[in-house]
């Protein structure tokens, strides 16, 4: 068997020649085409990495608004919770103290209602009874309590000072003896006793006065001197009302 070189040193140089061709033709566009895909696909991942990374950071803005915004929304209902609180707590009170005053009122309203029914009750009280005493004291008049009631009078002028006397007996109308009842027929003691007492000669007239239930009174135009049981009640129920 015999070698060809002449055949295998063409053979070698078509493949030289080849890879030649290959590298020239093929593998250099080749490899730029694949060298531009990964410089282009790293700034694609680097472009998606600066989004991502814009998005996290517009993810943790939001997230950190939305505590914000939830401490606020906190904020301004426990602000308003609070301030209604307090306002219901000053309606409260304002209702209390208005109710308190009204209450007040109402006691001092009926206190003062219950005061001024029971004088009332108090003055018809006593009123009716000084009625009952004056009708009772009227079946009394008679001789003896007419008697006492002369005592009673002389007793009284005679304590009076002598200037009232003398102008008792000076007085231009005379001096009016005011009974009950008509005397009768002891006109003439009652006209001595007066006269005595008064140390003078006292004109005289006599006066009845149903009102005066009993007693004897001696006026004039600018005197009287009381005694009777109408004068008598006239001060229990004066003394009465002035208790009250």
């Amino acid at each position: 068997m015999t070698i060809d070189f002449w055949g295998l040193g063409l053979q070698a140089v078509n493949v030289l020649i080849l890879i030649w061709l290959l590298s020239r033709v093929l593998w250099r566009p080749v490899a730029a085409a694949i060298a531009q895909r990964q410089a282009t696909a790293r700034e694609v991942t680097e472009a998606a990495a600066a989004m991502q990374a814009k998005a996290d950071a517009a993810l943790v803005e939001v997230t950190q608004a939305r505590a914000g915004i939830a401490a606020e929304q906190t904020a301004a209902l426990e602000a308003a919770r609070t301030e209604a609180e307090a306002a219901a707590k000053l309606t409260l009170d304002a209702a209390h103290a208005k109710a308190d005053a009204l209450l007040a009122a109402a006691k001092t309203s009926i206190a003062h209602s219950m005061a001024e029914a029971e004088k009332r009750n108090a003055a018809k009280a006593s009123d009716l009874s000084l009625t009952i005493a004056a009708t009772l004291l009227a079946r009394l008049d008679g001789p003896t309590v007419q008697s006492a009631f002369l005592a009673q009078l002389t007793e009284a002028i005679t304590k009076l000072p002598p200037a009232d006397r003398a102008a008792l007996l000076a007085a231009p109308d005379g001096i009016e003896v005011v009974t009950a009842t008509d005397p009768g027929s002891d006109r003439t003691a009652i006209e001595q006793a007066i006269r005595t007492a008064l140390e003078g000669p006292a004109t005289l007239r006599f006066v009845t006065d149903p009102d005066l239930i009993a007693g004897l009174e001696l006026r004039s135009a600018h005197f009287v001197l009381r005694n009777s049981w109408q004068a008598d009640l006239t001060q229990v129920r004066k003394a009465i009302k002035d208790a009250a």
